[in-house]
């Protein structure tokens, strides 16, 4: 169904223009179709290891995930304008004002510490979860330092806010002017010896002369240095034979739905797959949230949520920290990190925790697949069989029926591990632990 409503919120809405031209949304998110066989892995692919770790099957993959979370956590930043309030960041006495898309904002930011993840880096993902009322956003930055110790300039990964009614949520394009650039949702590093620590700075604003009070729930980032080349099938573990009941959404039923996010169908794999695992711990949106969407549609929360992830310089809905941003405000946890086997995402299973994967993969390298080639596809990992196969709803399905699918667990690992590097979305709710002991990237 194609709906009006972009027209009717396009007064008042800050448009803030893209540094980079932006990909077509075709190719923005989602599943390609067999064609995409023939063409380059995605611009978003994982980034080779270089000189820093070996390149071939099961060599180290480097992975670091830092997070502040808990108010203790949060205690540690500097705040300019900003305080620690109830467990979450708020913006207190604005310490300066900004200037976006003509409209005026009272300002204040977090710095996080500085942070070492113990190897040099080549790729950065940060990702959070903040509540913004109102004519609120924030803004999530970065910078990093080489091993000689230059250190890099502000770049800006993000424009956020929870709704779109004040702002149209962005990524800011490549601002590839010194030691990294920006390539989506991820910062990547512009020398081959990587770098060897980074900070984040979250910038909370206000509307002018409004009483808005956004706040920053938590805030971290995945670094990453990973090895190129096939990796050998992880032996199966303990969750063989274990299934999470987890609902069934297809993408392919939204074929048309919302052209002004995206136009459903190949495009909206990233939040079909999120709203199945909100839907696992019964975290979908309220039905008042979607009554947009108008009656007759199929599983209309996921037309909310590919509205609610949307990036409008990519020009589509698979920037990696904007659906787990949408999905914590729901669930109440979710970031974007990377898992170096389907060892580690079993014990997430056992936890009772899907997990979301990007893969891609050419023809005939994952047989079963409801689609035979794509440059960058997302899936939620269910379960695995007796004999230690992969159990996934894969939203490339044309139909709510054919959503369930079991993948040869080394056939998968090849089309995620070295194509995204492992990139997995999180996503829990309180009843939900993480696994523990962490290995470090969760």
């Amino acid at each position: 169904m194609r709906l009006p409503l972009a027209a009717a919120l396009v007064t008042g809405l800050i448009t803030l223009p893209a540094l980079a031209p932006a990909p077509s949304a075709s190719a923005a998110d989602g599943a390609s179709v067999a064609a995409a066989s023939a063409e380059a892995p995605a611009a978003r692919s994982a980034a080779p290891g270089s000189n820093a770790a070996p390149a071939g099957r099961n060599a180290a993959r480097r992975v670091d995930l830092t997070r502040w979370a808990t108010p203790a956590e949060l205690g540690r930043g500097t705040m300019h304008g900003t305080t620690v309030h109830r467990g979450r960041v708020v913006l207190s006495q604005p310490s300066a004002t900004r200037r976006l898309g003509g409209t005026r904002y009272d300002a204040g930011t977090w710095l996080s510490p500085w942070t070492a993840p113990g190897f040099d880096y080549s790729e950065l993902i940060a990702s959070w979860s903040a509540r913004t009322p109102a004519a609120s956003l924030v803004e999530v930055s970065v910078r990093g330092r080489a091993p000689d110790g230059t250190r890099s300039s502000w770049d800006v990964l993000a424009r956020w806010a929870a709704n779109d009614q004040h702002l149209k949520r962005t990524s800011l394009g490549s601002q590839d002017d010194d030691l990294a650039s920006v390539n989506v949702d991820t910062w990547v590093a512009r020398q081959d010896a990587g770098l060897r620590s980074w900070q984040l700075r979250v910038t909370l604003l206000r509307k002018s002369g409004t009483a808005a009070k956004p706040k920053l729930v938590s805030v971290g980032a995945m670094s990453s240095r990973l090895p190129s080349g096939t990796v050998t099938a992880s032996a199966p573990g303990k969750a063989r034979g274990v299934v999470l009941d987890v609902p069934r959404y297809s993408q392919m039923t939204h074929q048309g739905h919302s052209p002004q996010w995206g136009g459903g169908g190949q495009a909206w794999c990233s939040p079909t797959s999120t709203s199945m695992v909100l839907g696992h711990y019964g975290r979908l949106p309220r039905p008042a949230a979607y009554s947009w969407v108008g009656a007759g549609h199929t599983d209309p929360w996921v037309d909310h949520a590919a509205r609610m992830t949307y990036d409008h310089s990519y020009r589509g809905t698979g920037n990696w920290p904007f659906n787990t941003a949408y999905a914590a405000s729901l669930a109440g946890d979710a970031f974007v990190t990377r898992l170096t086997s389907m060892l580690q995402v079993e014990r997430f299973i056992l936890a009772g925790i899907p997990v979301v994967i990007s893969v891609s993969f050419g023809r005939g390298e994952l047989a079963g697949a409801p689609i035979s080639a794509t440059n960058g596809h997302l899936l939620v990992v269910v379960g695995f069989t007796a004999s230690g196969d992969v159990v996934v709803n894969d939203p490339a399905a044309g139909t709510r029926a054919g959503v369930r699918r079991t993948y040869d667990r080394g056939q998968l690992e090849n089309a995620w591990l070295p194509r995204s590097g492992g990139l997995a979305y999180v996503i829990r709710d309180a009843a939900h632990p993480l696994p523990s002991p962490s290995p470090g990237n969760w």
